[in-house]
């Protein structure tokens, strides 16, 4: 099946976003193998595409996505009034509306998804490590919670998926 047949036009400019900013589908995917591989023996690059690919489907995903990538890119410009401009332009710690914003893709396919979260964006691998580099002179402070809590959502689908897996033997 030709998954672009079935995308959205949110969707299509999500996902162009996230590549515009330097997020690939597989820069995802190695995250939730991350957070998957010593619970599946079998688990593949392949499946974790594939939950990715269902997470990015959904609407307030792409709606997180595009309000997130935004307001980097605008703290980028200095086109924010401040103190947000200095609050987000920094990654201020205690700011958190980043988080909240990562919480509603996390919450979309359950509890099991906040764990994930928390622990990879505490331990920052792959491209969150990358996303989290100030030296680069973009702005990702909401870009890297909302990759996490992608791979978080995916890992969480991907939890479930087996779960019911094993459930239907």
């Amino acid at each position: 099946m030709n998954q672009h047949t079935s995308q959205t036009a949110l969707e299509i400019k999500a996902r162009a976003w996230l590549e515009e900013r330097g997020v690939t589908i597989d820069d995802i995917a190695d995250l939730v193998y991350y957070l998957q591989s010593k619970y599946h023996d079998n688990l593949t690059m392949e499946d974790c595409v594939h939950h990715t690919n269902k997470v990015l489907m959904k609407r307030e995903v792409q709606n997180a996505i595009l309000t997130g990538i935004q307001l980097d890119v605008l703290a980028e410009q200095k086109k924010l009034e401040s103190p947000l401009q200095e609050t987000i332009e920094i990654d201020e710690s205690l700011y958190g509306v980043d988080e909240i914003i990562a919480f509603s893709i996390v919450n979309v396919y359950g509890s099991i998804g906040f764990t994930n979260y928390g622990y990879i964006d505490k331990q920052k691998p792959g491209i969150l490590e990358k996303l989290n580099d100030k030296s680069s002179g973009q702005c990702h402070t909401f870009l890297d919670d909302i990759v996490g809590a992608i791979a978080a959502a995916a890992s969480s689908r991907l939890a479930h998926s087996a779960a019911n897996d094993r459930d239907v033997d």
